[in-house]
Order: C-alpha cells, then sequence, then structure tokens
C-alpha cells in the first residue's frame, strides 16, 4: 500500500492572503495567494502542453513575481485528489492536487 500524503486541514485566509494547508504528516505549509496564482498548473497558464510536467513547476513560489495581488474567490475540493480555486481575475481551470501543493510547499523561515 502506498503511503500517500493528504492535507489533515485546509484553511483559507482571506484576510491575511494565504492558505495554510497541515498535512497527515504534521508538516504545515503556509502559501501566499499571489503565489499560487502565478503557480497555476492549467495549460492555458503554462502556456501549452509542452509545458506540462514536473520540470515546469515552480521551484519556489515565495521568489516568483506576481503580475498583481490575487485573491481567491471561492475554493472546491475535487474528488479526493485536488483543490480548485476560483481566483478573483475570473480564472478557475487550475486543479492544484495535494501532490502539486506538497511540492510547492514553501521553505520555512529560519
Amino acid at each position: 500500500m502506498l503511503n500517500i500524503i493528504r492535507p489533515k486541514s485546509v484553511t483559507l485566509n482571506k484576510n491575511e492572503g494565504f492558505l495554510e494547508i497541515i498535512w497527515s504528516d504534521d508538516h504545515n505549509c503556509r502559501y501566499p495567494l499571489s503565489g499560487l496564482r502565478e503557480a497555476c498548473p492549467c495549460v492555458e497558464c503554462r502556456g501549452g502542453h509542452q509545458f506540462m510536467g514536473r520540470e515546469f513547476d515552480p521551484d519556489d513560489i515565495l521568489v516568483l513575481k506576481p503580475k498583481r495581488s490575487y485573491a481567491i474567490q471561492s475554493l472546491d475540493l475535487v474528488g479526493n485528489y485536488a483543490l480548485q480555486p476560483s481566483w478573483d481575475d475570473g480564472h478557475h481551470t487550475g486543479l492544484y492536487t495535494w501532490e502539486y501543493l506538497r511540492r510547492l510547499c514553501p521553505a520555512e523561515e529560519t
């Protein structure tokens, strides 16, 4: 059986602009919303099918330069494997799988 890490809790803090996930291994990740929007994994945001896949994932969402500040209007659970945010710029096609979100987890501040 695979040991798949899944969220224990997901909290969207609209006021402070972050998504917080506490994972089943108790690792805590806080994602800035603007960084998540810039890291959208959909084909439109990636610039085509040729840019899909892990090798095109951002290394660190904290260093991404957002075009503007973003907010999430709604956040939906997709099956048991992903979140689908609807952003304030009208974009809503990105599926952020648990695996993808865990890889995007910002480095802890030291």
